[in-house]
């Protein structure tokens, strides 16, 4: 009888600037991390199928909607996967938002390697 292999673990990256959303989906393939990146929510909520395995990598200040706010609407409240947000401009406010919210990490930008890493793997489950 075939075993079939787990699902494979995908970080989901959303950022409206492309060169972070770049640097991040780089970084996270160096490690032999799969990587689905998005410049807004809605683009990220039209391609999300649920069950997946990973986490989401979101970026508090977007256009149109920020990441508390998806995080909060009903398509942000049903993602099933734990959420890293990440932010140039927070405050212990936005963290505790946040942390209301359901996110399971809440880094500040900019974020080094090593502690993004870490965050994906605790979120991930893969420590």
């Amino acid at each position: 009888m075939d075993q079939q292999a787990p699902p494979r673990t995908t970080v989901f990256v959303v950022d409206d600037d492309e060169a972070v959303r770049d640097s991040l989906k780089i970084l996270l393939e160096v490690h032999g991390i799969e990587v689905e990146d998005y410049p807004s929510t809605g683009a990220f909520a039209s391609h999300y199928r649920r069950p997946r395995r990973g986490c989401l990598i979101l970026d508090q200040h977007l256009p149109m909607l920020n990441g508390v706010d998806f995080l909060n609407s009903p398509i942000g409240k049903s993602l099933g996967i734990p959420v890293i947000l990440i932010t140039g401009r927070g405050d212990q406010a936005l963290e505790q938002q946040a942390r209301q919210a359901g996110v399971a990490e809440f880094l500040h930008k900019p974020v080094s390697e090593r502690v993004l890493l870490a965050a994906v793997a605790r979120a991930t489950g893969e420590t």
